[in-house]
């Protein structure tokens, strides 16, 4: 614990703040594995077995389902079959229900990824900052010694300010591949759900009864 609070501190200001942005990202990261697995954005196969008895008419399989409807395609396909066996809704207005509900979705799906983002570029121009504050320091500190400059002394304050900028580079590493990680679970969330709906909307039900 004494090395780590040795190494912040000879990185200075800058670098403690890029240290709490890793502390924040991490935390970030795992929110976000949580959260996803919580939405089951990794389990479709129930999704399957809804569309199977959707197309095969067998509402009574569906609303025993939708009794449990867990998962974020689970439920968008709960709440558009639901809008047009139960609520009878015109295809345009069920459409604009799906829609909505997919928005919602894929928004919660979102959430915190702005985060990463921002982190990504800021952590860097953070280090950055730190070592021209760092070498300002070094120069200053050669300066004052006048003649009797050592050399070793400018080494060293460069050495200690370049430590914000490898610190600012490997946060900005991790959070860009944790966003890219990210954006194409959640591209892949996109298609399936837009999927999803075309093949709720393909199978025309043509008057079920409640």
């Amino acid at each position: 614990m004494t090395e780590i609070l040795n190494f912040l501190n000879k990185g200075g200001p800058a670098l403690w703040i890029i240290f709490l942005l890793s502390i924040i990202l991490l935390a970030i990261i795992f929110y976000k594995l949580s959260h996803l697995m919580k939405l089951g954005v990794w389990n479709s196969k129930r999704t399957r077995l809804i569309l199977d008895a959707w197309k095969l008419n067998n509402i009574e399989y569906l609303r025993k389902v939708f009794l449990d409807t867990k998962g974020i395609r689970e439920t968008l396909a709960k709440k558009t079959i639901v809008s047009i066996i139960d609520e009878a809704l015109a295809e345009e207005s069920a459409r604009e229900e799906c829609e909505a509900e997919a928005r919602n979705s894929l928004h919660q799906a979102n959430k915190g990824l702005r985060i990463i983002e921002l982190i990504s570029h800021i952590a860097p121009l953070l280090g950055l900052l730190g070592t021209v504050l760092g070498m300002i320091e070094a120069f200053q500190r050669l300066q004052e010694s006048g003649n009797e400059a050592d050399p070793s002394v400018l080494a060293g304050g460069i050495w200690e300010a370049l430590l914000t900028t490898a610190a600012g580079m490997a946060v900005a590493i991790v959070a860009t591949v944790s966003l890219s990680f990210f954006d194409n679970i959640i591209d892949k969330l996109r298609n399936d759900l837009e999927d999803l709906a075309t093949q709720i909307f393909t199978r025309k039900p043509g008057g079920f009864g409640v």
